[in-house]
């Protein structure tokens, strides 16, 4: 398990990553982060253009699962159901133990398993402790002051990673 807090990949909006590039990584399993990553704060609902990507992913084959900090379930619910994919809530990442506990759960393995998200210091560390390809992707919207500092500070991050795809 690493502690690195450099993503493996990284792109501009979380429908960037295609089912092609997937494929090309040998990833079957995609979890995904819902806050900031999915939807912004504010949000109570897919957008239609989320709501395409994730269909045009299943479709390929790859399953989407969320895997959330939020202890709101019925918001984490909600997108899980409109999606048609499943959830874990309060998945305390970084720690890694929930995440691996849903790759087994759903009968996967690490090295066909990535993480999506929108945070380096829960997300990205997350997937890289889980040992599972880690991909960062630009947050949704910048709602309130600490958390554009929390972006900020992680901005240096962000530029090591090597592989920014768009």
């Amino acid at each position: 398990m690493s502690f690195s807090l450099i993503p493996q990949y990284a792109f501009r909006d979380v429908t960037g990553i295609s089912p092609r590039f997937l494929t090309q990584l040998s990833i079957r399993f995609l979890m995904l982060d819902l806050d900031n990553t999915i939807a912004a704060y504010n949000e109570q609902f897919p957008a239609e253009h989320i709501a395409k990507w994730a269909c045009d992913i299943k479709g390929s084959g790859i399953e989407l699962f969320f895997v959330s900090n939020s202890v709101r379930k019925e918001r984490v619910d909600r997108f899980a159901e409109a999606l048609g994919i499943g959830f874990v809530k309060n998945a305390s990442k970084p720690s890694p133990d929930r995440i691996l506990q849903t790759i087994r759960d759903a009968g996967f393995i690490p090295d066909e398993s990535a993480l999506a998200g929108d945070q380096i210091f829960t997300d990205t560390l997350g997937a890289n402790r889980a040992g599972i390809v880690s991909i960062v992707v630009r947050p949704r919207r910048f709602t309130n002051p600490l958390l554009a500092l929390r972006y900020w500070v992680e901005a240096p991050f962000r530029a090591m990673c090597r592989n920014k795809m768009c």
